[in-house]
């Protein structure tokens, strides 16, 4: 009995990611709808479920459900990037960076965490920690490069002449 509990737990998880790259995020939620969050499989079904409501631009459950999935792994850089993004969204713009913060003490040879940072930075207005966190990201992987102009996070300094500086060393 056991034993069909968890494939049947398996075959809703597949579904619903299966829905979520079909981008019908109401489909992966009713696939997961009654599963039982005290499982094996706790943290994937929160992380699933939050990132069907971020589908879903509900920002709010989102939160909930990938601050619980952070409870339960509180190194999971999935989980404390999906807090970091839903906080920017609900104007939280403070949550985002600590959440970041918190990310990097234990993933700092990750360079989307330190490129997230610089996004969060610079929409705050902090010019310098931004410009420290980008250039950073930068010699890290350098692909960042190709994103940084289409970056909306970055129009506040996108006329700084350091910023704009910034681009013109990372590009040569």
């Amino acid at each position: 009995m056991i034993f069909d509990a968890k494939k049947r737990l398996k075959r809703r998880m597949e579904a619903a990611q299966g829905y979520l790259m079909l981008e019908l995020p109401d489909r992966a939620l009713q696939e997961l709808q009654g599963v039982d969050t005290d499982s094996d499989k706790a943290f994937d079904v929160l992380l699933l479920r939050g990132e069907a409501y971020r589908a879903k631009a509900d920002f709010q459950s989102a939160l909930v459900e990938f601050s619980n999935a952070h409870k339960l792994q509180p190194n999971d850089l999935s989980a404390m990037m999906g807090m970091a993004w839903c906080y920017k969204r609900i104007d939280q713009l403070d949550r985002s960076i600590e959440t970041m913060r918190l990310a990097y003490e234990s993933h700092k040879e990750v360079p989307v965490v330190l490129y997230n940072l610089a996004c969060y930075y610079s929409l705050a207005g902090e010019k310098e920690l931004a410009l420290s966190w980008l250039a950073r990201a930068l010699r890290m992987d350098r692909g960042f490069t190709k994103l940084v102009p289409k970056e909306t996070d970055f129009d506040p300094m996108r006329d700084d002449p350091d910023f704009m500086h910034l681009l013109e060393l990372t590009t040569k």
